[in-house]
């Protein structure tokens, strides 16, 4: 017997499929559900979710952890810098002369010094490691060969850097060198740990330039005669530059003493950072997962900005993890636009937040007065709005000669351009130009508590568009 009308369930009106007018992989993220998955009408009338589905951080990083990803083979390292492959593309020329170079430590000879230039991205640091990692696997047996690599970018005193490198050959906590020595006995503590080493000592220098602009080339001065104060062990000096008239810093003694062999690495061109791409996705990635055209967009985005493969990995890298987040089963030349606007976008917002406060208050003024008149603004007009801006945070303004050095500052940061004007008889100032997106960096000094008071309201629920949500926009703003 059929049940009375009244007894009937309701029938619950089927819910329409939402439409987007591009491809569901870059919708809305408030729209966006698993690829194939049913809709989820409870989560919008506030039911309880259906069984299975994570409701708390720990069963949702649990179900990451056991879900296998459907776009990398493995581990993600290969897309990272720190990855050494067996192969350099386009750099087997400087593999040989570093290798060339370096090649007589293995026979007991002293080596020469050697200094290696080239900009940002270029493959430095990558031939020194596979150069570095063939020795010493020749040299396991023997173990007269040791290599020692510092970052001068987080080692940047004369003090940390000897400690450092003495340390690296103590094998008990007692034979390490203690903080709050004096300097010429950590020299002395140094040259003990070598001796006790013995064999040819390689030290590896990355970023070189930057412990000479901070703690001068004293420290160099004593690096390269230390070969005349050591007695079982001899040591050669790897430096690695970003700054190709590094050298032109140096005291004249400095430079005769070091004696150093020259190599130079060019910058990748687009082509060449596409071989770099391919062998590397070809390890990290599935087959037929990557769309014509990914690989491409990577190696011209950096080459646009001098060739650097780190940067040309990062977008690859970051691309496939977009596409991973929108569960996407393919990495499209889409999720390459995202990816790198959100590059952008973070750098941008690190930058800002790490710079000294009155730099920020400076930045906010001239975006203030760049984004009035969209065009060039004079560094007298910065200054006059950075004054205003400086009081009414209560801050007493700096110099003007201190806020020219600011501008320098911001400018070696690629935040703008400051270029030299004449004036006739007004003389000579500098016009300065905006180089970063304004829509994202102002909001990012605005969220700095030093800014905020001055920053511009916001209304309720207003959404700020960047390049990142908005891909298919053209123009820098």
């Amino acid at each position: 017997m059929p049940p009375a009308p009244e007894d009937r369930p309701a029938e619950t009106p089927e819910r329409p499929e939402p439409t987007y007018a591009t491809n569901p992989a870059v919708a809305p993220v408030g729209d966006r559900r698993p690829a194939g998955g049913p809709a989820n009408p409870s989560n919008v009338t506030g039911a309880a979710p259906p069984t299975g589905t994570p409701s708390s951080a720990s069963e949702f990083l649990d179900a990451l952890l056991q879900s296998k990803s459907e776009l990398f083979r493995g581990t993600k390292e290969v897309l990272r810098d720190s990855y050494v492959p067996s192969r350099l593309p386009h750099r087997e020329q400087q593999v040989r002369q570093v290798a060339e170079i370096l090649a007589p430590a293995l026979r007991g000879d002293i080596p020469s010094n050697l200094l290696i230039y080239g900009k940002i991205g270029t493959g430095k640091t990558a031939v020194v490691a596979q150069v570095r990692q063939e020795m010493l696997r020749r040299t396991e047996l023997t173990g007269q060969l040791s290599f020692v690599t510092l970052n001068c970018g987080n080692i940047d005193t004369p003090y940390s850097l000897l400690q450092t490198t003495g340390n690296s050959f103590a094998k008990t906590e007692g034979e390490r060198i203690p903080t709050g020595w004096s300097l010429d006995r950590v020299q002395a503590g140094m040259r003990r740990l070598m001796d006790a080493k013995g064999g040819t000592i390689i030290l590896v220098l990355d970023e070189i330039d930057r412990l000479v602009a901070r703690s001068g080339d004293g420290v160099l001065y004593t690096l390269s005669q230390l070969n005349t104060e050591l007695e079982t062990a001899r040591m050669v000096l790897v430096g690695i530059s970003n700054d190709l008239k590094f050298t032109n810093q140096l005291d004249a003694r400095v430079r005769s003493r070091l004696n150093e062999e020259k190599i130079l690495f060019p910058p990748y061109d687009a082509l060449q950072l596409q071989d770099i791409l391919r062998e590397r996705a070809r390890e990290a990635f599935r087959d037929g997962v990557v769309d014509p055209g990914v690989v491409e967009r990577c190696a011209a985005y950096a080459a646009l900005e001098n060739g650097d493969a780190r940067r040309a990995l990062a977008l690859l890298r970051l691309s496939a993890e977009m596409a991973e987040r929108d569960h996407a089963k393919r990495i499209t030349p889409d999720h390459v636009v995202k990816a790198k606007n959100r590059l952008e976008q973070d750098i941008i917002v690190e930058c800002c937040r790490t710079l000294p406060p009155h730099c920020k208050v400076l930045l906010y003024a001239i975006l203030q007065s760049y984004e009035r008149r969209r065009t060039g603004v004079l560094t007298g007009e910065v200054y006059e709005s950075y004054k205003r801006l400086a009081e009414r945070l209560g801050l007493q303004p700096l110099h003007a000669r201190s806020i020219s050095n600011y501008v320098s500052e911001l400018e070696s940061l690629g935040l703008i351009r400051a270029t030299i004007v004449s004036r006739g008889r007004g003389g000579r100032t500098r016009e300065i130009i905006v180089d970063v997106p304004i829509s994202e960096t102002m909001p990012a000094l605005e969220e700095d508590p030093l800014i905020a008071p001055v920053g511009r309201p916001k209304s309720r629920g207003q959404m700020l568009l960047t390049n990142f949500d908005n891909p298919g926009r053209t123009g820098p703003f």
